[in-house]
């Protein structure tokens, strides 16, 4: 059965081969890149993500307006809490109307 003296060493040139071969490789990888820019001519600009805008999208206007906090509503998707209530309470749809 090996030491803990001998493991620790073990782990330490270990460590080391790590490092050696990962910096073996990440140099690879760059001189592989430079190889295949320099064979298409392409430059670090082309290699930025070229992502195509989203359409805009247009707000939908407002239909109703609580006047006494301002809320609105476009009139699409469920009703607000605050429309909900008001009309619980005996108002009309037609009272928020913008």
């Amino acid at each position: 059965m090996a030491s803990l003296k001998d493991l620790l060493a073990q782990r330490a040139a270990l460590d080391e081969q790590i490092s050696q071969t990962k910096e073996r490789e990440r140099a690879d990888a760059v001189a592989k890149v430079k190889s295949l820019m320099a064979e298409y001519g392409l430059t670090i600009a082309d290699l930025s993500a070229r992502v195509p805008k989203a359409a805009k999208t247009s707000k939908v206007a407002v239909k109703y307006r609580n006047q006494a906090t301002g809320e609105t509503w476009s009139g699409r998707g469920l009703q607000p809490k605050w429309l909900k209530a008001a009309i619980s309470g005996g108002a009309k749809l037609e009272d928020f109307h913008v």
